[in-house]
């Protein structure tokens, strides 16, 4: 493509914004939407959502390395609830795990467990991630349960141990969310929700409600191919994105107290292959649809399954094997995995490279898919 060739392209595309964007500035019910629609979902969310936690990740720590020490390791992953543990050889492997949300307890055995344990008074560590409250909260009951049922009688401890023997405290620390609020674990993410509601909904039905108006046709008139329809029609939605972003953070901020730890940069530089690719999905469901209503109910097709499925409301690491990888092919995934990474774990662009990469390949797929569906029709 020639440098003039560029600028026709690039030109075509804010050509169209500029319309878009004027149509959207004379739609009060939208723009009230826009507004409304993230103080409602603060207040639900602060205020009234509230749940509680198979699949967990852990890892272990075992400076004892005694038959006592591995059966209580055993123990816990024999209530169910667990996968195999990560054998790790020291806490800072363990927080660094903890860090990147890849494990969300560490339990740390010190090295003099089997002999405290014949005294009666040891001592296990167990470092839980807050950020996702409700797991946090089970999975510590969980630990704790064990180690009060723990009978040192039962691991071959001599007899002068006395009754109280084996019976040891657990220390758990939260990181992240140390009071384990549930709004912390649901505000994290509301950007996404809210961005997910807004992207499709509102190009689900752009399409479709030309062609239902008849303006449709002018827009085929005008010398532009699929991609710059398509692209001027995103980027004005790209800044009301933004905006809705901005509502999010500092709604959740000076509302509530949770502001994003990490870098401000990497949220904003993640956001916009989210919001691309969220937009995108709408395009094409309103490239597919032949009415106005058939382009609400597949929207709502995919909205429902991305608030399930990501991870938003429910942990998605304990989501049944199967439905767990289902959910990687939604945007909101990825978005709610950086946003957790940068708003609760303090993170950079160095823990958000990899969703970003995902989001931006699932635009790039999502455009192309666009660019096939609309090619007859715009032929």
């Amino acid at each position: 493509m020639s440098g003039r060739q560029r600028l026709g392209f690039v030109g075509s595309v804010l050509a169209l914004a500029w319309r878009e964007r004027s149509v959207m500035r004379h739609d009060p019910a939208f723009v009230g939407v826009v507004v409304a629609q993230p103080v409602m979902m603060l207040l639900l969310l602060g205020f009234a959502l509230s749940n509680e936690p198979a699949n967990v990740p852990w890892a272990v720590v075992d400076r004892s390395q005694t038959a006592l020490s591995r059966q209580l390791v055993r123990d816990v992953g024999a209530t169910g609830y667990f996968l195999a543990p990560r054998s790790l050889h020291g806490s800072a492997e363990g927080r660094e795990l903890l860090a990147r949300g890849e494990v969300l307890a560490l339990l740390v055995i010190p090295e003099d467990f089997a002999r405290s344990a014949r005294r009666g008074d040891s001592e296990i560590q167990v470092l839980l991630d807050g950020a996702d409250p409700l797991s946090a909260a089970r999975i510590g009951g969980i630990v704790r349960s064990v180690a009060t049922q723990f009978d040192a009688t039962r691991r071959s401890l001599p007899a002068r141990a006395g009754p109280g023997a084996g019976a040891f405290e657990i220390r758990a620390r939260f990181w992240f969310n140390p009071t384990l609020e549930d709004r912390n674990f649901f505000l994290a993410t509301l950007a996404g929700m809210l961005l997910t509601n807004l992207c499709l909904s509102v190009t689900a039905l752009g399409l479709v409600g030309e062609r239902e108006s008849g303006t449709y046709e002018q827009t085929l008139s005008l010398p532009v191919g699929p991609l710059e329809i398509v692209l001027g029609k995103l980027l004005p939605y790209v800044g009301v994105s933004y905006g809705v972003l901005a509502i999010a953070v500092l709604g959740a901020g000076f509302g509530f107290g949770i502001w994003p730890r990490g870098s401000w940069l990497a949220l904003l530089a993640l956001t916009l292959p989210f919001v691309l690719a969220s937009l995108a999905i709408g395009v094409l469901v309103s490239a597919l649809a032949r009415s106005s209503a058939q382009a609400v109910f597949i929207s709502v097709f995919f909205i429902l399954p991305s608030m399930i499925l990501s991870g938003v409301l429910l942990p998605y690491r304990l989501m049944p094997d199967g439905v767990r990888e289902i959910g990687a092919i939604l945007p909101l995934r990825w978005y709610q995995i950086g946003l957790r990474r940068i708003v609760s774990r303090g993170g950079g662009f160095e823990e958000v490279w990899l969703p970003m990469l995902a989001l931006t390949a699932q635009f790039a797929v999502l455009l192309l898919l666009v660019r096939w569906r609309m090619k007859p029709r715009l032929g």
